[in-house]
């Protein structure tokens, strides 16, 4: 029995949810977001989604929760907006922007110009005295993660002094030095 599946998805006002064959498509004040969706039936009714399963077979419980997730997410997103912030810890390390392009300083000969995609928003804060900050914005949960982890790829953080880019109250596992 999946206990995530079972629970009903809150439409919020402002948002619509449309199911045309296998495809969910859900619209609201930040944009549009359509999922393709196979294994499970969804339906919607009385300002709730209701995602449900045709028997109990392995394939079929995984899809079931999977694809409950996946909805709400586009619902919350839809409606409120997801945001991830990176913190650039080290010396010298900096971020800007102009629109779409971040630029960052993580200690390489070179600059790193990354393009990003229309639909994400992106704001550097530069506060003295504290480590740079990207703040990354949009409708869609999936891409503000991926983008955050190509940037956290470029120089993620390593464990001795903890310099690298880390997400934002994000733990780190700490190593002892050299031992004289």
């Amino acid at each position: 029995m999946s206990r995530i599946g079972n629970n009903p998805i809150a439409i919020p006002e402002g948002v619509t949810v449309e199911i045309n064959d296998n495809i969910i498509a859900v619209k609201g004040k930040l944009g549009e977001l359509t999922q393709e969706f196979s294994g499970v039936a969804v339906k919607v009714e009385d300002g709730q989604a209701w995602v449900t399963r045709p028997s109990d077979s392995k394939d079929h419980k995984a899809k079931h929760g999977l694809y409950r997730s996946l909805i709400l997410n586009m619902v919350e997103g839809v409606s409120k907006g997801w945001t991830k912030q990176l913190e650039l810890v080290g010396v010298g390390y900096r971020a800007s922007n102009q629109g779409q392009k971040l630029e960052l300083a993580l200690g390489f000969s070179h600059n790193i110009v990354f393009n990003l995609a229309p639909e994400v928003k992106v704001e550097t804060i530069s506060e003295k005295g504290k480590n740079p900050i990207v703040k990354l914005t949009s409708h869609d949960k999936q891409l503000v993660g991926h983008i955050a982890a190509k940037i956290r790829s470029f120089r993620a953080p390593e464990p001795y002094k903890g310099k690298g880019v880390k997400f934002v109250g994000e733990i780190l596992r700490r190593k002892a030095g050299k031992s004289a």
